[in-house]
C-alpha cells in the first residue's frame, strides 16, 4: 500500500458534527475533501466555510470513484447499507474507515461483504459533542482526545498504519488498538452507560425550575443528557448484551451505596468514596 501522502482525496459520507470536524481539519491540512449528505443544506454550510471542496446529495459512480480514502460518519446500520449498495462505485485500492461507536455489529458484516481490492479499517474517535449537525463541527475536539482502531485478521499492516496516521494528523493524543469485542466492552462502560445514567437522572424529575438553583456538579454530570435519541438508541441496541452487563454492574454498586446509607454504615460509604477518588485520578488530563 502507498503511504498516506498518496491518499489526498478524502470522501466524508455523512456530514454531521464528527464528519464535519474531520472535513474541517483535513481541508485545513491541504487534503481535497468531498462529502455526501442527504440534504443540500449541510453541504452549502460546509462549502461556505471551506470545510469541503465539493459535495453532492446523490451517490454516483463518477463522484465516489474519485476518492482514495472514504470516511463513513453514518449511523452503524446506514453504514452497512451504504457499503452494500455503493461499494462497487469505489476505486480499486480505496481504503474505508468509520467513526461508529459500536464494532461487533458492523465490522464482520462490512469486511465480509467487501470487495477483495478494498480495505475497511474500523476506527472510533473518542471525541465529540452533545450537539449534532455540521454547524457544530469543530476539529479542536480532537486535540488531546483518544482514537481507537479495531482491526481484524482481514486488515493489512499498511491499512492499519494508514488509519493510525489519520488519527495522528487529526490531532488525537493517544491512539490505541483493540479488538472489536474489547472495544464494545469498553465503550459499553465508558460511554454508553454514562449516557444511560445521565438520561435516567434527567428523567427523574421535572427540572425546569431546578435550573435556578443548580451548581456545576449537576451540569457536569448531565451535559450528555442532551442526546441524539435516534443515534444513541441504535448504538444501545447494537451493543445491548454488553450494555446490560454494565448497567447491572452499576445497579449493584448503586444498591450497595443506598444500603449503606439506609443502614447508617459510614465505613462502607467512606470506603466506596475513597475507591472512587483513587480510580477517578487516572482520568485527570495531564
Amino acid at each position: 500500500m502507498k503511504g498516506f501522502i498518496n491518499y489526498r482525496k478524502v470522501l466524508i459520507v455523512g456530514l454531521g458534527m464528527i464528519g464535519g470536524s474531520y472535513a474541517e481539519k483535513l481541508s485545513a491540512l491541504g487534503f481535497e475533501v468531498g462529502a455526501l449528505a442527504r440534504r443540500q443544506e449541510p453541504l452549502d454550510f460546509a462549502l461556505q466555510r471551506g470545510m469541503i471542496a465539493h459535495g453532492q446529495t446523490e451517490v454516483t459512480r463518477d463522484y465516489v470513484s474519485q476518492f482514495d480514502l472514504v470516511v463513513s460518519a453514518l449511523y452503524p446500520k446506514a453504514f452497512v447499507e451504504w457499503i452494500r449498495r455503493y461499494q462497487d462505485f469505489l476505486k480499486q485500492g480505496a481504503v474505508i474507515t468509520d467513526v461508529s461507536g459500536v464494532k461487533r455489529a458492523v465490522v464482520p458484516v462490512v469486511q465480509g461483504m467487501l470487495r477483495d481490492d478494498l480495505e475497511f479499517v474500523p476506527a472510533h474517535p473518542m471525541a465529540g459533542s452533545e450537539r449534532s449537525g455540521v454547524e457544530h463541527a469543530d476539529s479542536r475536539v480532537f486535540s488531546g482526545a483518544n482514537f481507537i482502531i479495531t482491526p481484524t485478521e482481514r486488515n493489512t499492516p499498511e491499512g492499519i498504519e494508514l488509519v493510525r496516521t489519520l488519527g495522528c494528523i487529526l490531532g488525537f493524543r493517544h491512539i490505541a488498538v483493540l479488538s472489536p469485542e474489547e472495544h464494545d466492552e469498553m465503550i459499553g462502560f465508558l460511554s454508553q452507560l454514562t449516557h444511560c445514567i445521565a438520561v435516567a437522572l434527567m428523567d427523574c424529575k421535572e427540572s425546569e425550575h431546578l435550573a435556578e438553583y443548580t451548581g456545576d456538579s449537576f451540569r457536569d454530570l448531565t451535559r450528555i443528557a442532551r442526546i441524539n435519541e435516534n443515534m444513541w438508541t441504535e448504538l444501545f441496541l447494537e451493543n445491548r448484551d454488553e450494555l446490560l452487563t454494565q448497567m447491572n454492574l452499576f445497579l449493584e454498586k448503586f444498591a450497595q451505596l443506598r444500603d449503606a446509607l439506609a443502614a447508617g454504615d459510614a465505613d462502607t460509604m467512606k470506603e466506596m468514596m475513597r475507591l472512587s477518588t483513587y480510580r477517578r485520578s487516572f482520568f485527570d488530563k495531564k
